[in-house]
């Protein structure tokens, strides 16, 4: 990365302040529009959602359930109502096709706890940190599911940030800040994105689902690449970048299909050279000298 230039200098000049923040904007819009209208009812006594993003029913007509909290429910032994079942389908329905951990990027409200820390942990200059393996997320949501079967309640949710942050805003201060601030101090001061990348088991879920989705990041201009490496910088899970990128010879494709990506479009934004674009898993053909490259090795 050119070291004289900020992160997504070169994009601003190339194509604007909102072309170089569009998909960011878009995020944090969607984000807090969501917290809003839960937020609307208890705080101004609009009820245009009831419930919370463990499950909610939306002008009375449309239920949304969290497949996780349903899954962690089962295991307990309880059987969800028709209702909940119903909203279940539609969330899973919904990440199958957009990409499960799009959760963690669109709709996540930790999302803005660990993006500021991340953003601070920038301006300060604070290097290096802890390293935990990214399965470790995916042991932790085995962990989860197995106290909800040992003690019969969604243990899960004592401590789930999400559901904290949520009592936090609604019921004021108290325990659910202490934990939205240990979320903040360890990405700041222990692991840059640690828990949205090593320890969220709501992500690791949600990764899961949205696996073999249609919509993904493709660099459908990589042979534009100036190395810049602000693609780099700005993604949460940088390491599903390097292969679609720079990988052409071996006969990779362009498409991110990695089940870690959030398809939060930040490189999208920050690249100046316009590499990177959403669009579908199944336009990932590596080009034919690629292939005829890779062949020959």
């Amino acid at each position: 990365m050119n070291e004289t230039l900020r992160i997504g200098q070169e994009a601003v000049e190339a194509k604007g302040w909102w072309l170089a923040h569009k998909w960011l904007v878009l995020r944090r819009l969607t984000q807090l529009g969501i917290l809003a209208v839960f937020l609307a009812g208890p705080w101004l006594g609009i009820w245009i959602v009831k419930g919370n993003l463990n499950y909610s029913l939306t002008l009375d007509v449309l239920p949304l359930s969290d497949p996780f909290i349903m899954l962690q429910s089962l295991v307990t032994g309880h059987v969800p109502e028709k209702l909940g079942l119903i909203g279940v389908a539609i969330v899973v329905g919904f990440y199958l096709l957009v990409g499960g951990r799009a959760y963690c990027s669109w709709v996540c409200p930790v999302n803005l706890v660990t993006d500021a820390a991340a953003w601070l942990r920038e301006r300060i200059g604070i290097k290096g940190g802890a390293h935990v393996s990214r399965s470790v997320r995916y042991w932790i949501l085995a962990l989860t599911l197995l106290l909800a079967g040992i003690t019969g309640t969604l243990a899960w949710e004592l401590v789930n940030p999400v559901s904290m942050l949520h009592r936090g805003l609604i019921f004021g201060i108290g325990t659910a800040w202490t934990v939205v601030l240990a979320v903040f101090l360890l990405d700041l001061f222990v692991m840059n994105r640690g828990w949205c990348g090593r320890l969220c088991p709501v992500g690791a879920f949600y990764g899961l689902i949205g696996k073999l989705s249609p919509v993904r990041v493709s660099a459908v201009k990589r042979e534009a690449c100036n190395d810049c490496m602000d693609c780099f910088a700005v993604c949460p899970e940088p390491l599903v970048i390097k292969a679609p990128l720079k990988d052409a010879g071996k006969g990779v494709g362009p498409v991110i299909l990695a089940s870690e990506c959030t398809n939060c479009g930040r490189c999208i934004d920050v690249c100046s050279k316009d590499v990177f674009v959403f669009g579908s898993r199944f336009n990932n053909a590596a080009s034919m000298a690629g292939v005829a490259q890779a062949i020959s090795k």
